[in-house]
């Protein structure tokens, strides 16, 4: 599927820590630094965000960052959300996330490799990289038509297929195979897979059916394909609920049962499942930048933890594509 630009070019938003769990499990544990340190996270989200420059020409670039793994507003309306990630219990919080070792060494090393690039890195307290994405996401949809810029959001989690549009556009570009082969998501392919025509059908079909992977137990005996009839029968969960509260014909009984029983999930919910659009995001100036923030930093980092060929890749798909910008 070919770019397609808005008017104001096109802005990338990175789903960071799904890109860099990626890269952690899809690039060998031997790369290295030179004191014997892996660094595959680092190098891979690099490689990444290099080829994403050079094949999608975005205009505007933001990494979004989790500042919290597993938001309390979340928890408190369904206590099971991501509680089979908790690592260990932490008072005052939602908990600690379980991550491996060696790819928390590195997260630091990304935080510092993105500021000397100049690459911003946006999160907001108490909010996911989700929520981060679905913020900028409605900003840029709120903007007149002839001043909106295309929008690739590129992420791992299926979750933000919700935020497709193609009036704005907005479009998930969902790895495949590392970053070399990505499915571009559009309302057609939805419609395709998944049998709804909508991103906001989508995350309706994701309450109904429940994500196993988040600690959402969904409706007990209504999988993916009975969800999506039922929205394209009754255009949106509240139309579901709806016709379950009138007895409507087009449900069964087993149906007006299930969905019942299942009430007091129905009603919290969506909250767990939509993604903010109003995160207190800050306002930076996320065009591409054309040269480093911080050319001696970055320098020193590359040298420091090997990653002198991946840094230098990034600075010219940057440096080219400030140029052809110009």
């Amino acid at each position: 599927m070919t770019a397609i630009d808005g008017p104001a070019g096109r802005l990338l938003l990175l789903d960071s820590a799904s890109l860099y769990f990626r890269a952690f499990f899809g690039v060998p544990d031997s790369v290295r630094a030179p004191d014997g340190t892996p660094v595959n996270a680092v190098r891979g989200l690099l490689e990444m965000i290099a080829r994403l420059v050079a094949d999608r020409h975005p205009t505007r670039l933001v990494a979004c960052w989790d500042d919290e793994w597993r938001p309390a507003f979340r928890v408190e309306a369904v206590p099971s959300y991501k509680a089979h990630r908790v690592a260990r219990e932490v008072p005052g919080t939602t908990g600690e996330e379980e991550v491996p070792d060696a790819l928390s060494a590195q997260v630091p090393v990304i935080v510092e490799v993105l500021a000397a690039l100049g690459i911003p890195r946006l999160g907001a307290p108490g909010y996911e990289a989700d929520d981060v994405i679905g913020t900028l996401v409605a900003r840029e949809a709120a903007r007149p038509a002839g001043q909106r810029a295309a929008v690739d959001v590129v992420t791992g989690d299926r979750d933000l297929f919700q935020l497709v549009d193609d009036d704005v556009p907005v479009r998930v570009l969902y790895p495949v195979k590392g970053v070399k082969e990505m499915l571009a998501v559009d309302q057609g392919v939805l419609a395709e897979r998944y049998g709804v025509p909508t991103g906001r059908a989508y995350a309706d079909m994701a309450v109904l059916r429940g994500d196993p992977s988040d600690g959402l137990p969904g409706v007990p005996g209504i999988g993916e394909k009975t969800a999506a009839t039922l929205l394209r029968r009754y255009g949106s969960l509240a139309g579901v609920l709806a016709a379950r509260d009138a007895g409507d014909a087009g449900l069964t009984a087993t149906q007006r049962t299930r969905l019942t029983a299942a009430a007091d999930y129905l009603a919290v919910a969506p909250r767990v499942v939509t993604v903010a659009p109003d995160a207190p995001v800050a306002d930076v100036d996320d065009h591409l930048p054309a040269v480093p923030a911080d050319p001696d930093a970055l320098v020193a980092l590359a040298e420091r933890w090997g990653l002198t060929s991946s840094v230098r890749r990034v600075v010219d798909v940057l440096t080219d594509a400030a140029d052809a910008g110009r």
